[in-house]
This record gives structure tokens, sequence and C-alpha cells, in this order.
């Protein structure tokens, strides 16, 4: 396919013309104007990004640093397994927005994708406050760096990683688009197990400051899923070459292998020995969120007998809904900084 052009910084001769703005291979000014939008749902977006602005460290972590060390063999296992994970996505993900952004020629939604890329930093800032409470500095780089030992860990990084850096390599639309996919399965797939791991700790009364770290950062990755599907359906309509029924396969397959790797992954790292949690609870709830992404696009069911939520999972949402104000564990003060509603995951 044909490369690529890399939008220029500097383009006087850029339209100026709202109506021949283009998500990709468009002629921008780079000018950002927040008056002339060609895609309406972004001013929602930026304001509700904006809004869900929070600080690490003003959760207390006093408990956690308590309970981290009373915690069953199999919790603990599962907690240092799941965190490295979410702290290598959350690194890959600051790394490689960038190169999305560079291609991306509709001004309005470069700004969601910085704000993407920072919210990524806060939360790589958040996995570091939660290790350097917990931990002492030598179990605390065990954790960060435990994917370079654990072989099933590598094979869950390298599934996405190889998908950015084939763009790397062959900078055409056809693996845009596979990274544009690949995205919105890490960000609707990949964070799952490990966040319905934090929220169950928390209702078993374990590790609450490490729980309320997620629904924050859950909450950003909300937004993230939102802005990414909504590329994805702007580029249905500006490029439908690229979602011919064998592209459209490739795009399909690539979201079942993300979510045959989160039931693996999740099975692997929570097994049936942690209370409130099995591996079937795994499968059921990852089969059903294969389902709710892929259809979120505007295809068919992938999964039929998986449409709804289950039944035995229903508590998740109880955490991962933003909109209920947490407060602090031990100082009864909110930690929440929006000043909106929080969005809820209907993605």
């Amino acid at each position: 396919m044909e490369t690529l052009r890399q939008k220029p910084l500097f383009n006087p001769d850029g339209d100026t013309d709202v109506n021949l703005r283009r998500m990709v291979g468009g002629n921008t000014t780079n000018l950002n104007d927040f008056n002339n939008m060609k895609y309406p749902w972004v001013s929602d977006w930026y304001r509700q990004a904006m809004n869900n602005f929070w600080i690490p460290e003003e959760i207390n972590l006093n408990q956690d640093l308590k309970d981290y060390h009373k915690l069953s063999e199999a919790e603990r296992t599962a907690y240092d397994r799941i965190l490295s994970f979410l702290v290598f996505l959350d690194s890959l993900q600051t790394a490689n927005l960038p190169n999305v952004s560079d291609y991306v020629t509709a001004n309005e939604v470069n700004l969601c994708l910085h704000i993407q890329t920072f919210q990524e930093c806060l939360h790589s800032q958040a996995y570091s406050y939660m290790l350097d409470t917990i931990c002492s500095p030598e179990e605390r780089n065990n954790v960060l760096f435990l994917w370079k030992n654990d072989e099933h860990l590598l094979r869950r990084n390298t599934f996405i990683g190889d998908c950015y850096n084939d763009f790397l390599v062959n900078r055409d639309l056809f693996h845009l688009m596979k990274v544009m996919i690949a995205n919105y399965i890490l960000e609707g797939i990949y964070f799952y197990s490990g966040f319905m791991f934090f929220y169950n700790l928390s209702r078993n009364g374990k590790m609450p400051g490490s729980a309320q770290e997620i629904r924050y950062i859950n909450r950003d990755e909300n937004t993230h899923l939102w802005l990414f599907r909504s590329i994805i359906l702007e580029l249905k309509k500006e490029e439908p070459e690229m979602f011919t029924d064998d592209r459209i396969e490739v795009y399909r397959e690539m979201l079942k292998e993300g979510v045959r790797q989160e039931i693996a992954w999740g099975q692997y790292a929570i097994g049936d020995d942690i209370p409130g949690l099995n591996r079937k609870m795994v499968e059921d709830y990852i089969l059903y969120l294969g389902n709710f992404r892929w259809t979120s696009l505007g295809f068919d069911t992938l999964y039929p007998g998986y449409e709804e939520e289950p039944k035995d999972m229903k508590w998740v949402a109880q955490y991962s809904n933003a909109n209920m104000v947490k407060t602090d564990f031990f100082e009864a003060r909110s930690t929440a900084y929006a000043k909106s509603t929080a969005l809820v995951d209907d993605l």
C-alpha cells in the first residue's frame, strides 16, 4: 500500500474549511480552534477528559501497606503479576500514542490524543506510587520487570507490541488501522481482568487504596475507549476501503485473539484460589466484553450466548462506576477531582 505522509508541523497552505478536514490524509494547518470542529463528539470528550483530573498521591495507601504482606500467596502472586502487566500496558501506550498522532490530520482529535498520553503517564505514576508504598525496592523492581522472566506475560505484551512495531516499519493506512484496533483491544479488553481483581480484593476488605487508584485509572480508560471507538467509526465512513470483508476479518481475528489472551492470562494470574473469583467467572466476563466491544463498532455478535453481563460479575460495575464518588479510607474526604459526571463503561 501507499506509504502515509506524516503531517507537516507548519503548513501555511493547509485547508481552513472544516468540511475538508479528514481523520487521516487531510491537509491540516495544525491550528487548534475550539469553535470549529468537524467531529462534534470531540467537544464532550475533551471536557470530560479534562474534568477527570486526579493525583495518585492523594489516595491513602496506609492500609494497603499493612494488607499487602497479609495477602495469601495466591492473592499476592496475582497482585504482582497483574500490576506488572498494567505498568507495561500504560508505558507502551505513552510511547506509541505520538506515533498515531503523527498521522491524524484532524487537529481536534490530536488534542484528545495528547490528553490521553498525559493520562497514561499519570497511570504509570499511580502504579509506581503503589509499588513504592507497599514494596521494598527489590520487590518493586521484581514486579516492574516480571514480564522479562514470565513467559506468559511476555507473550501478552508481544501481541500488542508487535502490532505497534509493525506500523513503525509499514507506515501505510492498513497498518495504522491495525494499530487503532489494537489500541481499542488494549483499552477495552486487556485491562479488565486486572481491574476486576483489584475490585474483588476491595470487596473482601483488602487493599482499598489500590482499588481506589484503579477506579480512577478505569475512569480514564473509559474515555480512551470512547476516543478510539469514535476514531474507528469515523474511519469507517471516510476510508471504506479499510473495511472490506477481508480486512474486517483481520480486525475480528485481532479482537478474538485479544479475548483469547485475556482469558488465558486472567485464568493464569487469578486461578481458582482467590475468594470471590475463579477461572469460569473470568472467561464469562471477558467473552461478554468481547461481544460488547465488537458490536459497539457496528458488527454482529462475536460470541453467541454472551450478550448479557454475567450475573455473578455485576458487582464489578459497582466499583468501576466512577459516578459514585468514594471517600478516602482513613481521612473521609473526597478524592474525586472531576467537576462533571464521570463516564460509565457503556462502550
